[in-house]
């Protein structure tokens, strides 16, 4: 059999794709020639030219661009010497590990909210997403210089108290700076009741209706049929949520690779600038990695079930095999052992 096997995969080598094939081919490539093209200017080339311009120290001369190569003398510039960008730093990676959950739960909370038979259920959608439209760029910059996008100090100082008890200091000030800007966090939501919204929807509703009619309550139905439903949406609403901060106006990392692009200096510019965006998006594509873990490590207990029996199904196949084989030899040595003695065997037709 594994003969006949390692056969055909030769002469499925062999054969060629017929003219309906290549065509197909060919107009798939056409199709997406446009985004190959446009992430090879735009993503490839810009990525390969910001790492060189890292590993220089640039200067703007009347010439033009006047580049010293340093290796990794910006980065080691960075860690060492920089008093700001390590801190910031600091700041947006536990600001992040604790906003993104929160605007996750939040949309998804309002979602379910949203999609059930209420009235005015469109207006309200609407409320929701409007943020995402109106409060962005120099709107959001206004609102935030008035306050109008945090909490006052006053309102949070009993909060920011109670934590700073039961927490240490690294901790507590975080946690209560993201109690100061929750209105700012869950403007951001918008587009993630969307995609939760979306995947709602597609869920059947009379699997419901057969959770309930065999005594299901609805905490057991959201862990047992939405959870799992829209657990893909969770993970790509993390991202997107990481994404969207990280490149938020307000960030202030962004703030100091632009100040450090655009200084006079002769150590900064835009070689370190480069170097610290780089730094910037190795961390960026850190936290979303321990996200993707997190979401993607815990398997459903369905899926872990239905694995379990098929690899039992294998085990019995294999052990079945092994049985068969393991009789077919005993056979031939008892058959061989008799004709050497000289007895008849039987052939099966009724005769010896």
């Amino acid at each position: 059999m594994s003969k006949m096997t390692k056969q055909e995969k030769k002469n499925r080598k062999r054969v060629k794709p017929g003219r309906l094939a290549r065509r197909e081919a060919i107009t798939g490539l056409l199709f997406i020639s446009p985004w190959i093209v446009g992430a090879c200017i735009f993503l490839a080339y810009p990525l390969i030219t910001s790492f060189w311009y890292a590993l220089n120290n640039i200067r703007i001369t009347p010439m033009g661009k006047s580049f010293t190569f340093v290796g990794h003398g910006n980065f080691t510039q960075i860690i060492m010497s920089d008093p700001d960008f390590p801190t910031q730093m600091i700041d947006y990676i536990t600001s992040t590990i604790l906003s993104v959950p929160i605007i996750v739960v939040f949309a998804l909370i309002i979602a379910m909210m949203l999609n059930e038979n209420i009235k005015g259920k469109g207006f309200f959608r609407l409320i929701f997403f409007l943020p995402v439209i109106i409060v962005s760029g120099p709107i959001l910059g206004m609102l935030t210089q008035q306050g109008a996008g945090s909490i006052t100090a006053i309102d949070t100082q009993a909060i920011s108290g109670a934590i700073e008890s039961f927490l240490p200091h690294a901790l507590a000030e975080p946690i209560s700076e993201l109690f100061e800007n929750m209105i700012t966090i869950l403007w951001y939501s918008g587009v993630q009741i969307l995609i939760f919204l979306s995947a709602l929807q597609k869920i059947d509703r009379s699997m419901y209706e057969a959770a309930k009619i065999d005594g299901g309550s609805g905490w057991e139905c959201f862990w047992k049929i939405t959870l799992p439903t829209v657990k893909p949406m969770i993970l790509l609403n993390c991202v997107y949520t990481v994404v969207f901060i990280s490149n938020n106006d307000q960030n202030a990392i962004i703030e100091l690779i632009k100040g450090a692009m655009f200084s006079g200096t002769r150590e900064k510019g835009y070689g370190y600038a480069s170097a610290m965006a780089w730094m910037y998006s190795v961390v960026v594509v850190l936290i979303v990695c321990i996200f993707a873990v997190l979401l993607l490590a815990r398997k459903d207990v369905y899926e872990r079930q239905i694995r379990k029996y098929k690899k039992q199904v294998r085990k019995e196949k294999r052990l079945a095999k092994k049985i068969g084989r393991r009789s077919a030899r005993n056979a031939k040595k008892i058959q061989k052992a008799r004709q050497k003695r000289g007895y008849k065997t039987y052939d099966g037709s009724g005769d010896y």
